[in-house]
């Protein structure tokens, strides 16, 4: 049976090249192979039907070259192979996910503006790749976590929604913990204060006991996690319940995080393209942890 690799896509960037060390280590730990990826894209000028002449193979390829000499006489290195592909980076990107178990890249490559705080390809891939994508930002981001905010938080972060847990999300962080042999961090944020709209002549509506919309969050998160820890009983998972906004938690909690977890979106019949949702999205912008973003499980029949 031939294992599916854990790829690392580079460009020669500082960025790039943290995510491979990141790549690196998760290889290891997963007894899988490594793919070094590196996508060119070049420019459409020229002759129409013209093929460009003297692009590097994979044997020379200098950013591939340079992989190389960086790995070079490191020892307890996985199985490693390079791939030089061409064309647009925001395609090629998520379709490398289609052969591999993981898709490692760092927040921002080469190109774009200084100021982002993550590129276009990284989030393409982030939205479009079939396997899960690992993001690995800048060191030294300000989360902006105020004092008693989940901060000192160390391990897995995973976020989990109790109105709608992905089973894919939770067995992705639950595996994770096990492989780093680290304790898993829940996350499930509640809407709090509630949101109430009353039409003129309309009662206002009871109101509502805070604790016990707690209670509630977390009998119900911890029901989603039941069967995960049976499968991984060697994982210490602590549940957090947590009022207000879920983004802003999860990227206070990745300030002493080892990784943070989050899900997309499942397509919808009236919206059948890949979205992220708001929450991800908002983490891969500010969270100082790497984070993975992970597919959802297929619909059962």
């Amino acid at each position: 049976m031939i294992t599916q690799p854990v790829v690392a896509a580079v460009d020669g960037s500082d960025d790039s090249l943290r995510a491979l060390e990141w790549a690196l280590d998760t290889a290891r730990r997963r007894e899988a192979p490594l793919r070094v990826a590196h996508v060119r894209q070049y420019a459409l000028w020229g002759r129409p039907g013209a093929a460009p002449a003297g692009l590097p193979t994979t044997e020379d390829d200098p950013v591939l070259g340079l992989v190389r000499d960086r790995l070079a006489g490191r020892t307890g290195l996985p199985p490693v192979d390079f791939a030089a592909l061409d064309g647009a980076p925001g395609v090629v990107l998520p379709e490398l996910g289609s052969t591999a178990q993981l898709l490692v890249l760092g927040s921002r490559g080469r190109g774009g503006f200084t100021s982002l705080l993550l590129g276009s390809n990284s989030l393409a891939a982030a939205r479009d790749a079939e396997c899960p994508v690992v993001v690995v930002p800048r060191p030294g981001r300000d989360t902006g976590a105020p004092a008693g905010d989940p901060g000192a938080w160390t391990g897995i972060v995973v976020g989990v929604n109790v109105d709608g847990p992905d089973e894919a999300t939770l067995a992705f962080a639950f595996r994770e913990a096990a492989l780093h042999g680290t304790g898993l961090r829940v996350l499930a944020a509640y809407p709090w204060p509630p949101q109430t709209w009353m039409l003129p002549g309309e009662m206002p509506a009871p109101q509502i006991d805070q604790s016990a919309v707690e209670h509630e969050t977390r009998v119900l998160a911890d029901g989603f996690l039941t069967p995960h820890r049976a499968r991984h009983p060697e994982v210490t998972a602590e549940v957090r319940v947590l009022p207000g906004d879920a983004a802003g938690h999860l990227v206070a909690a990745s300030g002493d995080a080892g990784l943070v977890v989050v899900g997309r979106h499942r397509r919808r019949l009236l919206a059948p393209a890949r979205m992220m949702g708001s929450v991800t999205q908002a983490v891969l912008l500010h969270a100082a942890s790497p984070v993975a973003v992970v597919p959802p499980a297929p619909p059962e029949e």
